[in-house]
């Protein structure tokens, strides 16, 4: 095997491909609210997953970080973060997923606790989604 190209992606030389695309975000306010209204959220630590199924093979995510949290530079640091932490876990979680991160007023930790944070809320979140509506409770 040749050594890949420059600017080959990496899922042709048998390695996942660790890029974050644009179909792995949530866009506009009608796929936001369909996870908010699903009702389904998990909060650990300074953030709050709210999550649902969403029918494909990987997660998209979406981030919500209200001007309460800091200027500007805090909140673009914070989804930076974030958004490093999914793109970086990406294979390994279950996939499925739409994830919706509200971040609350907090110092910024470092990327492995962000890392942390999101992977419990979504393991949680998959688990409880997945698992089939007992008798007497209406699914959503």
């Amino acid at each position: 095997m040749t050594a890949p190209a420059e600017n080959a992606p990496p899922e042709e030389y048998g390695a996942p491909s660790l890029r974050f695309t644009s179909a792995m975000r949530l866009h506009g306010k009608a796929q936001f609210d369909a996870v908010y209204d699903r009702r389904v959220r998990k909060r650990v630590g300074p953030i709050a997953v709210a999550a649902r199924l969403n029918g494909l093979p990987h997660d998209r995510l979406g981030l919500s970080v209200g001007r309460r949290v800091g200027n500007a530079v805090r909140r673009h640091r914070l989804k930076r973060l974030l958004r490093e932490a999914f793109r970086l876990d990406q294979h390994a979680r279950p996939g499925g997923l739409d994830l919706v991160v509200v971040v609350y007023p907090h110092e910024p930790k470092p990327l492995d606790d962000y890392r942390r944070m999101l992977a419990d809320a979504a393991a949680s979140l998959h688990r409880r989604l997945s698992r089939p509506a007992g008798p007497g409770k209406a699914s959503r």
